[in-house]
């Protein structure tokens, strides 16, 4: 079974070799790594790595934490190796198919940020309205979502920003981007975590604002609550 490890691990040579032979040793194959984000000393990447049957997901946690300075922050099961390149995909994919362009959004963004699920939302009034869901998105009313408008990405912390109920649920953490025009955002899920990193809600703001270019501000969407 495929997993996805987010490790934080000390940014030096040698690190990453060291946690990959630990997990070498504990039985697991490395499909792929992604640098998720760098500073004050630390690099986080995400991990995708195979075990044999049988072999708990705990003994990664194990291993990669018995290199110094190593702090697993998630595992969750992962399918298929790590493809970096799926933004420019996806912006092209939208480039070709404009009429769907928010659906393709929706559709896109779990696999690209590894989450559970994205939301194309506007605010009219006092009333928010989904305009894209992906197949997994929470099935539940906008609601009101008072927090709208956005002036850039940010993680939305259900204590401080009221989203429904599912859409916390599982220990979901949740981002958000504008989109578009001002009222309207894009919503990412990931149940079970890890927390959106600054260096993700940088990529989300990136590619919410490339694919605004592509479809126009003002785009069109058949909105549902």
């Amino acid at each position: 079974m495929s997993f996805l490890l987010r490790v934080v691990l000390p940014d030096k040579p040698g690190s990453l070799g060291a946690v990959a032979t630990a997990l070498g040793n504990a039985g697991a194959d490395i499909l792929g790594v992604d640098v998720v984000e760098r500073s004050h000393g630390n690099a986080i990447d995400d991990l995708a790595v195979e075990l044999p049957p049988g072999r708990p997901p705990d003994v990664l946690i194990t291993a990669a934490e018995s290199v110094p300075g190593v702090e697993v922050e998630s595992v969750r099961p992962h399918s298929g190796k790590l493809d970096t390149h799926r933004e420019l995909e996806l912006i092209e994919e939208i480039t070709t198919d404009p009429d769907h362009g928010l659906q393709l959004l929706a559709d896109g963004i779990p696999r690209i940020f590894r989450a559970g699920w994205a939301l194309v939302v506007e605010r009219e009034g006092d009333r928010s309205y989904r305009l894209a869901q992906s197949t997994a998105a929470p099935e539940t009313s906008a609601g009101n979502l008072p927090w709208l408008p956005l002036t850039r990405a940010i993680v939305v912390d259900p204590e401080v920003h009221w989203v429904p109920e599912p859409w916390s649920a599982l220990d979901t953490e949740l981002a958000a981007a504008p989109f578009g025009l001002k009222q309207r955002v894009l919503v990412v899920g990931r149940p079970g975590g890890p927390a959106f990193r600054l260096s993700e809600l940088a990529r989300l703001t990136h590619l919410a604002g490339i694919v605004t270019t592509v479809l126009g501000p003002g785009d069109a969407g058949t909105a549902s609550s």
